[in-house]
């Protein structure tokens, strides 16, 4: 109860947050409310700051995120996730694949960063952002700073690519469909990808977010592979310096079926709300539900959505983003201009 009580102050201004930037939206014609929702908790966020009593309230974004895309299930149509199954599997996998070999290249051999936060800015690019970078960071035990130093870069791009990229889908006339895919494989993190979709339309939306849900869930094992990766290189140094013997303190990168991390990782890093998403969708698709009560979570998703990218904006700290160098940046821009435009072309080809 007392928890409940702390976070009312900081909803009501999540809520004052996005029911203005509504407010603005519509008096101006062409406005996106999600973006100016955005906008204006950047405004507020880095002009006044969050009051301390309004912060627990604030925290809870994520959630209503989580929320938004659960509920948003109940409006995505299982025949066309079923029809187009296959080939965004495939896509996804291209695309993260040849994400984080772009960038790992690039911070190796071009820009010459540390390894270790060249995997983070490939995980964080390929997959889903922020979330990816921590993941992989607890898999090969990496130092704060680097972590720190990744996620201000992947940040950075969410914020510039969150408005950047419905601008060049209307400027190349894109369809719904392709801008929505094409969103979904390129972009970093899960709330800009939402907000550019669902700016750009609603069934953009819907497709950005089910091609994103696709990268969410190989989080797992991503962090897995580079765990493996580089505790085998941990072990080849220790056996050229002479010193074969591992200490109790690594026993966390070794599993009962030989995999650091193994299974119980593997669910510990997967993204639960992709599959309370796939629960509704089913549910929805199945005859289980109205159509009153399709457009009634739909509308919850709406609100929970508003909320979420206030509560984003509000959170978003541009001074922090400042702290980035020029070397990462050079990286992931690189790398997403390749990974995009080839990706355009691809999903421009087949859809």
């Amino acid at each position: 109860m007392v928890t409940i009580r702390r976070t009312v102050p900081g909803l009501a201004v999540l809520l004052a947050v996005g029911l203005l930037a509504r407010l603005v939206a519509s008096a101006v014609p062409g406005l996106n409310y999600l973006i100016v929702t955005i906008l204006l908790g950047l405004l507020v966020g880095n002009l006044y700051g969050i009051p301390d009593w309004a912060r627990p309230g604030v925290r809870t974004h994520k959630v209503w995120l989580e929320a938004g895309i659960v509920v948003m299930g109940a409006s995505v149509a299982l025949d066309r996730v079923i029809a187009a199954g296959p080939t965004i599997l495939f896509l996804v996998v291209a695309t993260v694949t040849t994400t984080i070999l772009v960038v790992e290249l690039l911070a190796r051999t071009v820009f010459s960063i540390h390894e270790e936060t060249g995997s983070l800015l490939a995980a964080g690019s390929g997959i889903c952002g922020v979330s990816a970078v921590v993941a992989i960071a607890e898999s090969i035990d990496v130092d704060e700073t680097r972590i720190a130093y990744a996620a201000a870069t992947v940040l950075l791009f969410d914020s510039t690519t969150l408005f950047v990229y419905p601008v060049v889908g209307h400027a190349l006339g894109l369809s719904s469909t392709v801008f929505g895919i094409w969103a979904g494989l390129t972009m970093f993190s899960t709330g800009p990808v939402t907000a550019a979709g669902f700016a750009f339309s609603e069934t953009a939306g819907q497709w950005a977010l089910l091609v994103k849900l696709t990268r969410n869930s190989m989080i797992g094992l991503a962090a897995i592979a580079y765990a493996v990766y580089y505790a085998r290189r941990t072990d080849g140094d220790a056996h050229r310096d002479g010193d074969s013997h591992r200490t109790d303190g690594d026993s966390d990168y070794k599993s009962g079926d030989g995999v650091p991390g193994g299974w119980r990782f593997l669910w510990n890093t997967f993204p639960k709300f992709v599959l309370g998403f796939l629960v509704v969708l089913l549910v929805a698709n199945l005859g289980f539900l109205s159509e009153a009560q399709i457009t009634s979570l739909s509308n919850a998703s709406d609100w929970a959505f508003l909320l979420a990218f206030a509560g984003l904006g509000l959170e978003t700290r541009l001074d922090e983003l400042r702290s980035t160098g020029y070397k990462p940046i050079l990286v992931v821009l690189l790398a997403l201009l390749v990974v995009a435009t080839a990706m355009l072309a691809v999903v421009q080809a087949l859809f």
